[in-house]
């Protein structure tokens, strides 16, 4: 833990006048800030900056960055400068503090500025110090990384969706769709780009966290207002596994980009905040007040690896397949089609499925450039089930489809990666040119390779009745059930389990060791594999030398400088050697070749820094130096082009697999250069624990078989190296059966079918002698011998002591017939024929213990006889009763006799190498051949006995190699002795006879201890098996332990182990120690450990073994310790049996002195107060219990508690324990502790049981620190009490002092009047409240007001518990709690049992003279409070809670809270909170309660549900009576200031003054001496003053006397509680270890006995103002033009919509503006809106029903942003949207004057996504809330082509008025009445705005005529025109045609009538 502490710092007037000025440290990126100072040049802080960060990950290169802040200024430079702080001083000097004073600041041009800052630097410190030592901590500690294992477990998963920005659209109403690995969950709707949701979704699993870290959470971000196919805004994905692994298990504030994934290349669709945290069981929740909202740097993006930087194309090329299953043939599809070629009945159809996930496939750290993913061509061996065919029904299919190792070699595909740095625009499958195919064929040559494995041993199995083999194969070469390669001798012979005469079997292979040896053809990859195993040398090297060095406890040990230098020549030597070359190597791909490069360059790197590291450096820095390295050589050991498969173990029963362990190749693989390039097991004895694969197999509690074997594999052209690591002489046989039935009493062949005459040992398989034929290469030495094999002949009584002989007799019955003996009197359990009772005769080295006896303790009658009826064809019962019926035919009755063996016969092994003939050369007589059976199939035995009917004996033939050559000999059998094809058969016997055969003893010297946190619960009767190889022995079965501690010696003498004794040295076998607790009906497994032994080959030079820590594990899950020593002596010549065995003790060898720690006298000193929470037991109450204490085989017993409920302490509460411990405090037993409840009759039940076992807390040296262990702080002994009374009466005079306002409480301060000193008080309480208090300590001065600038102090906020804070040590300074558990743990997913109550109690653990003359130290447990209840007031104040779990289908629930102490129950179920996650209580709650009865204080917050049961959130519990005793003062907190009156008046008892002269007293220290005007002290021999303390002059007038203010800033330098908030996270049963929420609140407990305490605080929340909007909307400009007229005329019709975010439904729009011709709009419209908004926060506070459906209104605080939209109206059509303008009431831009000056940088300027929406540049904006009347012109945007264009301009009035105001000017929406304050009278809008089709002719006017007159008139002038013209042409003609011809003249003349001048008449 790394500490800064701000002391203070100095700004020159030049620079800054009376600045607000704040300081932050940064770390690794992790920042930190102080408070705020406000108005000082010379601020002080004096607060500590803590991070926390591991020793050995700092350097001398680590700094601090330490900026001081103008925190007032809105610039993006509002640093006073910098400075850097270096940290190698601190990491020399561990544990010490660093003062620098006066450290000049330089601002970014790093010049010198005149500032200063003065600080200390502490060192570095575990969080577990001493509170003198360790800085404070105030926050929860991370969360640290653990191992998880893989079972089902308890998770959470928590999403925040915060809010989102740039969305691309317009006009959007934007929902988060989550998923969280299939469960789906979604945000509420809402409007606009950059919405704000701040909605929590919480989803909890139980699953393997390999499947869940697998899984998905899905962001989507969807537009509601589209279609279905095309909502899809953009999408985030991330896996649930990545957030795990993230620091804290939770990714803070981060952005994610959101893409489109139908097209990646089209970029960034938006980007959404969100937190991110996964937890676990026993995880910590993260801090909601880490979370800050400026945290938006380019650093907070998280970037989908989907979005491509660079698009790459990943070629694979797939040539080939081979080795692939044949199909069943009985399975094969009928409808498959059959292969032209052959009959291809059990072909496969194969296909070969690619999947890419986008992972990197390798990652080079560090300045080394990487190289593009490739592979290959190369074989990639592909796993899976045990299925020897493919077929349609698979039991094993978790191993083919991967979920599980795979345990079967299924093939392989040649395969080849390319990546080209081009995109292809879909994916395509096609041919492979035939040329690229013509050059993978240089890849394809193979060499031939041989691989052999000798079979050392195979100990602790199961009680196996079949014949047991083992086989090895490499590929399917070995495979014995695979027809595709040629048989080999990979199999060895059959065994026979024996009993180990405990509790194993074993194979007695003894000095005949099986061996078997394939050879087959593989690619040469030797180049590859030599260069792995180099490098796993390399890495082996160095972790044991690491291992070596972190043994080291003292950095100061000398041997830290030798280790180091080993370390280092070594490492050196190492890396110095060249690598294998590539060169010569043809088939070096290109993977290979970059994969040197990487690999040299990394070796250098190492070897340089290697050769600059000295010894010298602290041993935490080398340590870290060196396991960088070793992490640096392991990401460079990886091989994945080793084209050879595995080599598989198999074991099989009865035909049929049932174990495997798969060998890495390289491991074994032989190489010619160095023995640094062979494998690390090649040619050694490795242990092998196999696994099962048997169906419903538990792997936790079984280990199939435990296997020592030898393996060597090499090219065959390097086989000669192979006979240097084989020990013996290799024997190969050639092994037939001869089979012969006995007929008529005669033995021969007849009948003998469907076995043959001559077959292999299972009488399956025909193999006569003649028709063998040797290997090539081999030849027949000798003719055919018998020789039995023993080894399978072992009967069931082998190692067996004792032998229970049983025989049935039998009699039958005709009808009306009495009973009579049966055809066959005796028979055994199956019927078959047995010798007579009489006839038995007992065996040599046996007699018996009793005569025969009936048994009749079971389903017979009172003879013992069972009763059935014979059913044809043996005419013998299928079952039996114990009733006779008239109708049964048969009855029965067993007779049973104990035989044991003799004690004076030969040993167990005496008797096997007796029966075995080990290192026997007797010949075998013709009778003793024969094996024996009555059925074939059944076991054979030597002895012949009368129902045997089938006999056998092996015959064997020797074969030798006819030339020796430079190849082993036993590589070159391959194929089959037989030859014919039909009785193929493996029949090649190979065994090793082991040259070194004297016996070895071996001496298991053990203290058994069971160190684990796993046995909480009580052991009834635990014992432990402890086996080596064959031998198994038991330990002593203990009874009631937590902490069996067997003090045992186990000896295991004369075992035989064949092979070289330098060579067991080097490779010893295990010992393996299985734990179990005796049970009646089964042993329960409690855990295993496997041990290395110690080898001594010269008893001469042997040193005695330490004890030792082994783990227990069951499974993968550890559960425990073990403490014992395993040694193993080569006895030559017997001569071990001149060293006395250990001290024979109680029936056992007890531990030698020699090995046993050196143990002294020692003292225990017990605080037993009292024991709490006693559970009922069997139904019964705890009433009376006593506790009974163990350590070291030393007990004591307290006094029984009479009436634990009337007071559940102990009468006497201090005892004294002397005990004998050992010196080594790693040794040292545990502490146990036994609660026994005595009731009637004396029944003594043990009803809860506990063990310490880190007795290292307790140690103590009672001379050099007295650890006396005082009172507690606030002591209530009579004497105290005392006191107080007699205090009593001055406590009165003292107040009124206190309080009397003519009496000046400061003494720099004037003397107020008594009205004057109300007036602002009254002030005072309107502008302060208590949330200004919390404000203003969590840093938010926004919400605080000038709370600091009064002078009022801050408190504490605690982000854990108190409990947990480490200053404090868990408030378990006066006694501590330990549970007390009962019961066994049934469900696994519940890690603790069942806990029957507490202990409270403490222990001091110090040395004792053993000479009586010296005296004793002193004792540490002196003084005591009364242990009597007392009565106490409890105050709690909950303040908040957050983070609470989801109840309701709505993702939120009903927070109420429910308050328990003992009996009581105080809860406000009717004053719930709908609807949140983050409630704020802000309620106190006030009870009485008696303690210890009532000490848990139990507070749960419950969902309320008006139909069903109200569900609980969680809960947490307080322990009051730790808060009560605790010497650090935890049932008050002490203020900063001492005030009499006012926000921060003292509300403790007792006064300052009075708690330090209690505490002092309690401490044993000097009082302190305070001056009478209480401005000077003297404590603790250090002198004070108040100056010192109070540098600033409150404004306030509430300070107390200086006296008492002295007194309590000397208490603040005690390390005692402050005035505190705690964070308590709460649990619940169904979910446990996983948080459910965060409550935070602080209790305080006041003992009545001390009086009445001061007034309590006020914390009701804030209640929000209620405020008017007035929006007045005068014109708009250059609006978009959306319409078109007749005349094509661009037009809209606008109007303007607007409303508050969150208050959707009060929507307000204004008259439209018709027929708008240039953009321009003229309104004079009024929008008014309510809001109820919070000052203080900045927020606005909104209530109301998330449905119409729903009960309660939902509170919620959004910030205050006013949405503005201009619209297009359409009548016969969906109106058009045209821009929108967000106002965020709390930032607003500055307006434009001038329409022309509104600009899109308006709004970008100074908000948030000015460039980015993350950069950080703030200038000033305007409040609406300061400025309350704001007028000008705005711009509304539109999107477009993913940016931004202003799509109209607004002039705007933005009013805000109070509700005093508004009721005093009222105004009303739009232009209606009242409509003043302004008057809007209607808009001077242009005659042409209407609506058409409402005013026809004033529509004609303007839209036709106004803008038509003159073509009208024209048109009509022209047409008038063409009229005349067309008359005149239509005219013309006939008028010319008359002028012409003028028909009328002549017409005109004849008609003319006479006159009378020309009449005749006249004439």
């Amino acid at each position: 833990m790394l500490s800064l502490v701000i002391v203070s710092a100095h700004i020159p007037p030049e620079i800054a006048d009376n600045p607000d000025t704040c300081v932050t440290a940064t770390f690794r990126d992790v920042t930190r800030s102080t408070r705020v100072i406000q108005k000082n040049q010379d601020p002080i802080w004096n607060e500590t900056l803590v991070w926390y960060v591991e020793v050995n990950t700092l350097d001398s290169s680590s700094f601090v960055d330490v900026h001081l802040q103008d925190w007032s200024s809105y610039d993006e430079d509002s640093s006073f400068g910098s400075a850097s702080v270096p940290l190698a001083a601190v990491i020399e000097r561990p544990n010490s503090i660093i003062a620098m004073k006066k450290m000049a600041l330089r601002d970014r041009f790093h010049k010198a500025t005149s500032d200063s800052v003065e600080e200390e630097l502490a060192g570095i410190q575990k969080a577990s110090g001493d509170a003198t030592s360790a800085p404070e901590r105030s926050s929860s500690p991370p969360t640290a990384k653990k191992p998880l294992s893989d079972k089902k477990q308890f998770f959470q998963v928590r999403v925040l969706i915060i809010e989102a920005r740039q969305l691309q659209g317009n006009n959007i109403r934007p929902v988060v769709k989550l998923t969280i690995a299939n469960h789906t969950f979604r945000t509420r709707i809402k409007f606009g780009n950059t919405p704000f949701f701040n909605e929590m979704f919480v989803q909890n699993f139980q699953e393997t966290p390999s499947e869940l870290f697998d899984e998905l959470i899905t962001i989507q971000v969807l537009n509601s207002r589209a279609l279905r196919p095309d909502s899809l805004i953009g999408v985030f994905k991330i896996e649930i596994g990545l957030v795990y692994e993230a620091p804290g298990h939770v990714l803070y504030s981060k952005w994610l980009s959101l893409y489109d994934p139908t097209n990646l290349n089209a970029g960034l669709k938006g980007f959404v905040k969100v937190n991110l945290c996964v937890l676990g069981a026993g995880d910590r929740a993260p801090d909601a007040d880490k979370i800050k909202e400026d945290q938006d740097g380019e650093d907070n993006i998280l970037k989908s690896a989907a979005v491509p930087s660079h698009m790459a194309t990943l070629q694979l090329s797939i040539y080939q397949a081979e080795d692939i299953p044949q199909m069943e043939k009985d399975s094969t599809n009928y409808f498959r089609t059959k292969d032209d070629v052959g009959d291809g009945d059990d072909l496969v159809d194969p296909s070969v499925e690619v999947n890419f996930a986008g992972k990197t496939v390798l990652l080079v750290s560090g300045n080394a450039a990487g190289f593009l993913p490739c592979f290959g061509p190369t074989f990639l061996p592909i796993y899976g089930s045990p299925r020897e065919y493919m077929n349609e029904q698979d039991f094993y299919e978790e191993f083919s489809r991967g979920t599980e190792e795979g345990v079967a070699y299924r093939g392989r595909i040649l395969v080849e990666l390319n990546t080209i740095m081009e995109a292809v625009p879909n994916q395509i499958i096609e041919d492979i040119p035939q040329e690229a195919v013509n050059k993978i064929e240089r890849y394809m040559s193979r060499h031939r390779y041989g691989l052999c494995a000798v079979f050392y041993s195979a100990t602790m199995l199961d009680d196996i009745k079949e014949l047991i083999q083992f086989e090895v194969s490499i590929g399917n070469y070995g495979n014995k059930f695979d027809g595709t390669c040629k048989p080999f001798a990979s199999t060895t012979q059959y065994s026979q389990a024996v009993f180990d005469g405990n509790c194993y079997y074993y194979l007695p292979w003894y000095d005949t060791k099986p061996m078997v040896a394939i050879t087959s053809f593989w690619e040469d990859v030797g180049y590859r594999i030599s260069c792995l195993n180099t490098l796993e040398f390399m890495y082996n090297r160095l972790k044991q030398n690491l291992d070596a060095l972190k043994a080291i406890s003292s950095p100061k040990d000398p041997k830290v400088d030798i280790v180091w230098k080993k370390l280092q020549k070594e490492l050196l030597e190492d890396s110095k050697k060249p690598l294998p070359a590539l060169d010569d190597q043809v088939t070096a791909t290109l993977l290979d070749q970059q994969l040197r490069k990487l690999r040299v360059r990394i070796l250098q790197q190492i070897c340089k820094a290697a050769e600059k590291t000295r010894s010298k450096n602290a041993l935490k820095k080398l340590i870290f130096k060196a396991e960088n390295w070793l992490h640096k050589i392991a990401s460079i050991t990886l091989e994945t082009q080793i084209s050879m498969p595995d080599v598989i173990i198999w074991m099989l029963c009865n035909e049929k697999r049932v174990a495997c362990a798969r060998v890495k190749s390289h491991s074994i693989m032989f190489s010619r250069p160095s023995h640094r390039t062979n494998g690390a097991l090649c040619g050694k004895t490795q242990t092998i624990f196999m696994k099962s694969i048997l169906p419903n197999q538990d792997e936790e509690f079984d280990v199939p078989v435990l296997l020592r074997i030898r393996m060597w594999l090499g090219q065959l052209a390097d086989s000669p190296a192979f006979m240097k690591c084989c020990e013996g002489r290799i024997l190969v046989f050639a092994e037939t059966y001869e089979n012969q039935k006995k007929t008529h009493g005669l033995w021969g062949t007849r009948d003998l079918m469907p076995h043959p005459s001559f077959s292999d040992i299972t009488g399956e398989v025909r193999l006569s002698k003649d028709k063998f034929q040797q290997p090539r290469g081999w030849k027949w030495d000798g003719d055919w011998t018998i020789e039995p094999q023993r080894r399978l002949l072992l009967d069931i009584e082998t190692n067996h002591n004792e032998v229970l002989e049983e025989v049935f007799e039998n009699q039958t019955r005709h009808s009306e017939q009495g009973w009579r003996p049966a055809p066959v009197p005796y028979t055994d359990v199956s019927g078959a024929p047995a010798s007579p009772k009489e006839e038995i005769v007992c065996p040599p080295g046996w007699h018996f213990e009793e005569a025969w006896k009936v048994e009749v303790n079971r389903a017979v009658d009172e003879a013992g006889w069972e009763y059935g009826v014979g059913i044809l064809p043996n005419d013998i019962p299928r079952t039996w009763h114990a009733a006779e019926k008239t109708y049964h035919t048969h009855r029965r009755r067993r007779w049973l006799r104990k035989r044991c063996r003799d004690p004076q016969s030969e040993s167990r092994e005496q008797r096997m190498a007796s029966f075995l003939r080990l290192h026997s050369d007797m010949k075998i007589s013709g009778e003793e051949c024969w094996e024996y059976a009555p059925l074939y199939g059944w076991k054979f035995h030597l002895q012949r006995k009368p129902n045997d009917v089938f006999r056998r004996r092996c015959w064997r033939r020797k074969l030798t190699p006819v030339v020796a050559g430079r190849v082993p000999p036993i590589f070159l059998l391959e194929g089959s002795l037989g030859v014919e094809a039909d009785n193929l058969e493996k029949t090649n016997r190979e065994k090793k006879e082991g040259e070194a055969k004297g016996p070895e003893r071996t001496s298991s010297q053990s203290l058994l201890k069971m160190n684990t946190p796993l046995l909480f619960c009580v052991f009834k009767n635990p014992f432990a098996h402890v086996s080596f190889l064959h031998i198994s022995q038991p330990t002593r079965t203990l009874s009631g332990t937590l902490h069996p501690c067997w003090d045992q010696t186990l000896i295991f003498e004369k075992i035989l182990i064949y092979g070289d004794p330098q060579s067991v040295e080097q490779d010893p076998p295990l010992v393996a120690v299985e734990m179990f607790d005796l049970d009646p009906v089964a042993d329960l497994f409690m855990g295993r450990c496997f041990c290395t032994p110690i080898v001594c080959l010269d008893l001469q030079l042997r040193k005695l073994p330490r004890l030792r820590t082994h783990p227990v594990t069951i499974g993968q899950k550890a559960a425990g310790r073990l403490l014992a020593a395993f040694e193993l002596l080569l006895d030559k010549d017997e001569a071990l049996g001149k060293y006395p065995p250990p001290a024979w003790k109680d029936g056992v060898f007890t531990i030698p002195k020699s090995i046993r720690p050196v143990l002294k006298l020692m003292a225990i000193e017990i605080l037993a107060w009292g024991l709490r929470n006693m559970k009922t037991f069997n139904l019964l109450a705890v009433s009376s219990p006593s506790l009974t204490i163990e350590c070291g085989g030393e007990t004591i017993e307290t006094p029984i508690i009479k009436n634990i409920y009337e007071n559940p302490n102990f009468s006497i509460n201090i005892f004294l324990m002397q005990v004998y411990l050992p010196v080594d405090e790693d040794y040292a037993p545990p502490i146990e502790l036994k609660a026994v409840d005595h009731r009637e009759f004396g029944y003594k039940p043990v009803v809860g049981q506990a063990t310490i076992r880190a007795l290292n807390q307790y140690f103590c040296d009672p001379w050099q620190e007295r650890k006396i262990h005082t009172l507690p702080f606030r002591g209530t002994e009579q004497n105290n009490l005392q006191v107080v009374v007699l205090e009593e009466g001055k406590k009165e005079d003292i107040k009124k002092t206190e309080v009397g306002p003519e009496v000046s409480i400061y003494n720099n301060s004037k003397c107020a009047t008594p009205s004057e000193g109300a007036a602002e008080e009254e002030e005072e309480e309107e502008e302060v409240d208590w949330w200004s208090k919390y404000y203003a300590t969590v840093g938010d001065l926004a919400k605080s007001g000038n709370y600091l600038d009064k002078g009022f102090d801050s408190m504490k906020i605690y982000n854990c518990e108190l409990e947990e804070v480490p200053d404090f040590h868990g408030l378990q300074d006066f006694c501590q709690t330990f549970r007390l558990y009962r019961g066994k743990v049934k469900d696994e997913s519940i890690e603790d049992p069942m806990v029957g109550g507490e202990f409270k109690g403490l222990f001091r653990i110090y040395p004792l003279p053993e000479d009586p003359n010296v005296p004793p130290p002193p004792r540490q447990f002196q003084e005591l409070p009364e242990s009597f209840p007392q009565e106490c007031l409890v105050q709690i104040y909950i303040v908040r809670a957050f983070d609470l779990q989801p109840k309701d289908r709505n993702g939120l629930c009903d927070p109420y809270i429910w308050i328990k102490v003992g009996k009581q129950k105080l809860g406000d179920r009717e004053d719930y909170i709908p609807n949140t996650l983050d409630p704020v209580f802000g309620r106190t709650y006030e009870l009485t309660c008696t303690i210890p009865q009532e000490k848990d204080l139990i507070i749960s917050l419950y969902d309320f549900d008006v139909l069903s049961p109200d569900e609980i959130i969680g809960d947490t519990t307080i322990d009051l009576e730790n808060r009560l005793f605790s010497r650090f003062g935890a049932n008050c907190g002490l203020p900063q200031t001492y005030c009499v009156s006012g926000p921060s008046q003292w509300r403790d008892q007792l006064t300052p003054s009075q708690l330090l002269e209690h505490f002092v007293r309690n401490k044993n220290i000097s009082m302190p001496e305070i001056s009478e005007d209480g401005n000077k002290a003297t404590f603790m021999d250090s002198t004070f003053l108040l100056s010192d303390f109070e540098t600033r002059t409150p404004s306030h007038n509430h300070l107390g006397p200086p006296k008492e203010r002295m007194a309590l800033h000397l208490l603040h330098l005690c390390g005692l509680v402050p005035e505190h908030i705690e964070t308590r996270a709460l649990y619940n049963s169904t979910q446990p270890g996983i948080e459910q929420g965060k409550i935070q609140m602080w209790v305080d407990v006041f003992p009545e006995s001390l009086g009445e305490p001061g007034p309590g605080f006020d914390i009701t929340p804030r209640k929000p103002k209620l405020l008017e909007l007035r929006v007045i909307i005068w014109n708009t400009q250059d609006v978009d033009l959306e319409d078109t007229n007749i005349f094509g005329e661009r037009m809209s019709d606008i109007y303007v919509k607007g409303w508050l975010d969150g208050l959707e439904e009060d929507k307000q729009k204004t008259d439209v503006h018709y027929r708008s011709l240039a953009g321009e709009g003229n309104f004079n419209w009024r929008f008014v809106f309510t809001m109820e908004y919070l000052p203080m926060e900045q927020v606005c506070v909104l209530t109301k029903k998330q449905h119409f459906w729903s009960l309660d209104e939902t509170m919620q605080k959004v910030p205050p942003k006013l949405i503005i939209q201009i619209w297009d109206n359409d009548k016969f059509s969906a109106d058009d949207f045209l821009g929108v303008l967000e106002l965020n009431l709390t930032s607003i831009p500055r307006p434009a004057k001038r329409p022309r000056d509104c600009t899109v940088k308006m709004l970008t300027e100074g908000s948030r996504d000015s460039f980015s929406p993350f950069s950080r540049k703030k200038p000033k904006r305007i409040s609406l809330f300061a400025q309350k009347n704001l007028r000008g012109w705005w711009p509304c945007i539109v999107f477009e082509d993913d940016k931004r264009r202003v799509s109209g301009k607004v002039e705007m009035t933005l009013e805000l008025l109070t509700e005093k105001e508004a009721e005093e000017r009222p105004a009303g929406k739009g232009r209606e009445e009242p409509n003043m304050n302004p008057v809007l009278k209607p808009p001077e809008r242009p005659e042409t705005s209407f609506l058409w089709f409402t005013a026809p002719l004033k529509s004609i006017k303007f839209i036709v005529w106004q803008k038509s007159k003159w073509k009208i008139f024209m048109f009509f002038c022209f047409l008038l025109l063409a009229l005349l013209i067309a008359s005149f042409i239509y005219s013309a003609p006939g008028y010319l045609a008359m002028k012409l011809i003028n028909p009328m003249k002549g017409s005109i003349k004849m008609h003319t009538p006479p006159t009378k001048e020309n009449s005749p008449r006249a004439e």
